[in-house]
């Protein structure tokens, strides 16, 4: 009897089992850790779709570059061969910008050297289209910087709910401390999950974007060259230069033939 009264006495004394986990670090975070969390999925969906869409918009971009270096230039003038470009593209806006250019400067007076006039309209619209593809990136360049900084703050915010209640408690054992400050340290984590993807997502936009605005560079600088040679330079598309004779070079440093 007295065997059965001690099982029953060690019974009720044992320690309860802690739960642990994700949800149970949100249900002691509250609404604010609730919030939090939010936050952070709004930047991450909104990261990741920042990504594709500017990840497909410069693919194109790069892929219509392909008509410039061919059916462009193997055209008898500016005016038809933007025609040959697709329709509202960086290249064919350039292209249009060119020949628009051109006829302004014809109905202008004192309006100096078209081949300048021409640049510096070419140069306002390439910043125009560099403008377009740089859109959303500075929200990427947002989440990289402060993600981590937000998780921090769910940390910091579920290690005072931790210490509250360990207080009321009045038990400082290492499974009431190492349990809830464990938890807590879930979002920091989240936070860098959401943060490292922007930074590296960024930093890959902006080099494709480096390498678009080299690209129109190396078209605009064509272009004048062209106009101010009246149609005699021009890139080559891929025919063979007559033998004895180096292409000419434009502006930007580009092979280019020339016409007799």
């Amino acid at each position: 009897m007295n065997l059965y009264y001690l099982a029953a006495a060690a019974a009720d004394t044992e320690a309860p089992v802690n739960e642990f986990g994700f949800w149970k670090a949100m249900e002691e975070g509250g609404p604010v850790a609730w919030s939090i969390l939010a936050v952070m999925i709004i930047m991450s969906v909104g990261s990741f779709y920042i990504l594709f869409t500017k990840y497909f918009e410069q693919a194109k971009v790069m892929r219509q570059y392909k008509n410039v270096q061919g059916a462009f230039w193997r055209t008898g003038s500016l005016r038809e061969g933007a025609t040959k470009l697709d329709k509202n593209s960086a290249w064919r806006q350039l292209a249009d910008d060119a020949v628009t250019a051109q006829d302004h400067h014809g109905k202008m007076e004192g309006a100096g050297q078209e081949v300048h006039f021409v640049e510096e309209e070419l140069a306002h619209s390439q910043n125009t289209i560099n403008q377009a593809l740089s859109g959303g990136l500075s929200f990427l360049a947002s989440v990289g910087a402060t993600a981590p900084f937000i998780g921090l703050l769910g940390t910091v915010i579920g290690i005072y709910r931790a210490l509250i209640n360990i207080g009321i408690e009045g038990s400082a054992s290492i499974d009431k401390v190492a349990g809830p400050v464990g938890e807590a340290l879930i979002m920091t984590a989240i936070g860098l999950l959401v943060a490292v993807p922007a930074v590296l997502a960024f930093n890959w936009l902006q080099s494709r974007n480096r390498r678009i605005d080299a690209l129109m560079t190396d078209f605009s600088n064509n272009i004048v060259a062209y106009i101010g040679s009246n149609g005699a330079i021009k890139p080559t598309t891929g025919a063979a230069a007559p033998a004895g004779k180096k292409p000419a070079t434009t502006a930007g440093g580009a092979s280019a033939s020339v016409k007799k």
